[in-house]
């Protein structure tokens, strides 16, 4: 059995497409492009696919992983294409790595987040930003399945900062003021997401943008402490397959059988 490790793109629109959206536009793609999927076993057998963190309805994202688990030796690149052609617009593999390291969801500890706020001014922005990061905590409350959750929303935030927004009209949705945020965020229980930071911010500098922030998750991966940074989960597997010995003709014969 073969397992392929894959980065895929929530963009545009297709950012309020849910998980379970996702899921069966993915299954479809899987037929479409008649991938040698190994299944499970049972009454109901499903094609083996691992998803991994996946990004909350109504984000974007550029950094979504998931993993598929093959009964044939496929060369990863030309199977990107093939899934990446039979999805959506918006719904796109952007990267495809063979698994040869184990415990790809023990290296997605991190995610850095771009938060744009439209109406905002970016001096309010860096006073809130300020003011939050000063904090030893930030009380935040969400509401689950069980009731309304009170949680501390400053312990998992890594980096918190306002950065320049886009200079050109071209980039910009509106004339109005317009702030950008840059968060870095552990993965903890419960988990810290960019609404729960909004939440904050709101609470420590009272920062409520007049319409809904738009969310995108920039890169997942392990974090480093000491830089702080989010490193590459596919790096080790791309790292390991330049190292492994392939046998003769054997690249050669999975990229004429994709």
């Amino acid at each position: 059995m073969q397992r392929i490790r894959l980065r895929y793109t929530k963009r545009g629109r297709l950012r309020f497409t849910s998980h379970r959206d996702f899921q069966r536009a993915f299954e479809r793609a899987l037929r479409r492009a008649e991938v040698p999927m190994a299944y499970s076993a049972g009454f109901t057998p499903h094609p083996k696919v691992s998803y991994a963190n996946a990004a909350p309805t109504g984000t974007g994202s550029e950094a979504e992983y998931l993993e598929i688990a093959l009964t044939q030796q496929r060369d990863p690149e030309p199977l990107r294409m093939l899934l990446d052609e039979s999805l959506p617009t918006g719904l796109d593999i952007v990267e495809a790595a063979e698994a040869r390291t184990p415990g790809l969801a023990d290296r997605l500890t991190a995610s850095v987040w771009e938060l744009r706020l439209d109406g905002v001014d970016a001096e309010e922005a860096r006073r809130a930003v300020d003011a939050f990061n000063a904090a030893e905590t930030v009380e935040v409350q969400r509401r689950t399945k069980s009731g309304v959750r009170t949680f501390d929303a400053r312990s998992a935030v890594v980096e918190l900062e306002s950065v320049e927004a886009p200079s050109s009209p071209a980039d910009r949705s509106t004339d109005r003021p317009c702030a950008i945020l840059r968060l870095v965020v552990r993965h903890v229980t419960p988990a810290v997401r960019p609404d729960d930071v909004l939440s904050g911010l709101r609470a420590v500098a009272d920062l409520a943008p007049p319409v809904p922030a738009a969310v995108t998750r920039l890169a997942q991966g392990l974090l480093d402490e000491e830089t702080g940074t989010v490193t590459d989960p596919l790096a080790p597997d791309r790292e390991a397959a330049a190292t492994a010995p392939h046998p003769a003709g054997a690249t050669a014969t999975a990229t004429a059988s994709v």
